[in-house]
């Protein structure tokens, strides 16, 4: 017993997970899983020019933040190149819908039945989204000659085995969910940007040049990601208390009791960084088709692509950083008023006797939510933004650029690490083993 207690915290637990056999199982399936997409990330589609999609990715920064996604699988143009994003984004769309459309509202309302048609629909929307992102990812490898053939049979084979790619991995995802350990979609995007994570870090050391720099970056980080932690868990309870009637031997009793409602300083988690990347990137995207080669004279899509360039040298980078952090700060703020009003905080604790202390049910309960949850909102939007912008902040101090990480890739690993952690601490606290969290 005495060496046991000797052991460290997080390694005494993890010991103890693989005492137990369900939970050894689970984390071995996981990983088994993880292996395989690992090897579906190496798998090629056929006619790629790879020296020139190598190059290719050298110039475009943007490409090169999207392959860390990915985990390498869109530098090989492998068919798991789209990784789960056409899923996410179906996920986020039908979020958005639902509290639209009466038919998907009444849907949602259906309980467990209402949910799986709901996550039947994600499916089945998700693979023309995946179609025309793999035909419009083709359409521009091809324009920069990284694919040869445009026929229609090619183009054909190479957009479905792409969608096939996409839907393969969001099974293996559901795997996870039901056999192993974690969410199971956020465990594949979290394997995708770990397995780049040794490349980047090792051209980074191989940078002599600027070793101060270098420090300083990783300091940066690490900083970045203990406020990722403290965002993440940070939450606002309001105080609630519950009075019920109860029939017991012939007579009616009244029972009461408290608890509170956690309101989560950054509920939108990382919605909003999509949301606002997809706006700040559109306009470059487009204007990139229209520009004039090196040596001609620039064109008003020239300007376009300079303005909404992240890598732009100063001033001109102040402007896709700026606008980045305000769209960061308003989507923060649209999308926590979407989910608070799908979730109905105050018609819920009405029908379940609830009331909070000092204020009247109904409409005096959802004013008093709505102005909590707006003003712990500026905290959690102000931080977004702030992780928004810190590769920018974080190379302009350092002048490191051989190392580029992403606002979105650290709040993904966090959080998967987080609630794989809280998983695994309530299968060993169920069974009275201590855990990582203490």
């Amino acid at each position: 017993m005495r060496p046991r207690q000797a052991r460290p915290r997080l390694l005494q637990a993890m010991i103890d997970a693989f005492r137990l056999p369900d939970l050894r199982r689970r984390i071995l399936i996981t990983f088994a899983i993880l292996v395989v997409f690992r090897f579906v990330a190496h798998i090629p589609l056929p006619g790629v020019d790879l020296e020139a999609l190598r190059e290719l990715f050298e110039r475009n920064a943007l490409l090169g933040m999207l392959d860390m996604f990915s985990g390498g699988a869109m530098r090989r143009l492998s068919v798991a190149a789209m990784g789960v994003y056409p899923y996410i984004t179906a996920s986020i769309i039908m979020q958005l819908l639902v509290p639209i459309i009466p038919r998907l509202r009444a849907i949602s309302r259906e309980g467990e039945t209402g949910r799986d048609k709901i996550n039947r629909i994600t499916h089945w929307a998700t693979v023309p989204l995946a179609g025309l992102s793999g035909y419009g990812q083709l359409i521009y490898l091809q324009r920069e000659g990284v694919i040869g053939s445009t026929a229609v049979l090619p183009m054909t084979a190479m957009v479905v085995s792409l969608i096939a790619g996409t839907m393969f991995l969001v099974w293996l995802g559901e795997r996870i969910s039901e056999y192993g350990i974690g969410n199971g979609i956020s465990m594949i995007i979290f394997a995708g940007i770990v397995a780049g994570l040794p490349e980047m870090i090792g051209s980074g050391f191989l940078a002599q040049e600027n070793f101060g720099g270098l420090a300083v970056y990783i300091f940066i980080a690490l900083v970045t990601t203990i406020f990722i932690v403290y965002f993440i868990e940070a939450h606002r309870r309001v105080p609630v208390q519950y009075s019920r009637s109860v029939f017991r031997g012939g007579r009616m009793y009244k029972q009461s009791g408290s608890t509170h409602i956690p309101l989560r300083v950054n509920t939108a988690g990382m919605i909003p960084l999509i949301f606002a990347m997809s706006l700040v990137i559109f306009p470059g995207v487009v204007a990139s088709y229209f520009v004039n080669p090196v040596g001609a004279e620039p064109n008003i899509a020239n300007a376009v692509v300079e303005l909404f360039n992240p890598n732009a040298a100063l001033p001109m980078g102040f402007f896709y950083w700026g606008l980045y952090f305000l769209l960061t700060v308003a989507f923060a703020f649209f999308y926590t008023m979407v989910i608070f009003e799908q979730q109905d905080l105050p018609g819920t604790l009405q029908r379940q006797g609830g009331f909070i202390p000092g204020i009247r049910p109904g409409p005096h309960t959802r004013e008093y939510l709505d102005g909590v949850i707006k003003h712990i909102t500026w905290a959690g939007a102000l931080f977004l933004a702030a992780v928004a912008i810190m590769p920018f902040i974080a190379r302009e101090i350092t002048d490191v650029r051989v190392i580029m990480l992403s606002s979105m890739g650290m709040l993904i690993v966090v959080g998967v690490v987080l609630d794989t952690m809280k998983q695994m601490e309530a299968q060993l606290v169920m069974r009275r083993y201590e855990g990582f969290i203490k």
